[in-house]
């Protein structure tokens, strides 16, 4: 997919460090506004330190689906198991890493 940066391995967002199905998320960094499957694909790449996306700032879209290409905001994605446009279902695993990207 154009725009992801990192190590993706598929048109889905997947990379080398997350490739499960429901691994179709990238996510937009706060501190460079780049596209990055992971946290991993963006501390391997990346010439600077990861900014967490503030309480205040979840209204920002910053989450890509994968699947559709549809851009939630923060709060849409943290509240959601799922696309809100295509259904595809998101790895609920991935909430064990949102403290890495966001103020919760």
């Amino acid at each position: 997919m154009d725009g992801i940066h990192g190590s993706p391995i598929d048109e889905q967002t997947r990379c080398i460090h997350y490739h499960s199905a429901k691994d179709i998320v990238a996510i937009k960094f706060k501190c460079c506004n780049t596209y990055y499957p992971c946290y991993k694909c963006h501390q391997e790449e990346a010439d600077h330190d990861r900014e967490v996306w503030q309480k205040e700032e979840f209204h920002a879209p910053a989450i890509l689906c994968g699947a559709c290409g549809h851009v939630h905001t923060i709060h849409d994605y943290l509240s959601r198991v799922n696309c809100a446009n295509c259904h595809a279902a998101f790895n609920e695993g991935c909430a064990l890493h949102h403290h890495i990207y966001f103020d919760v």
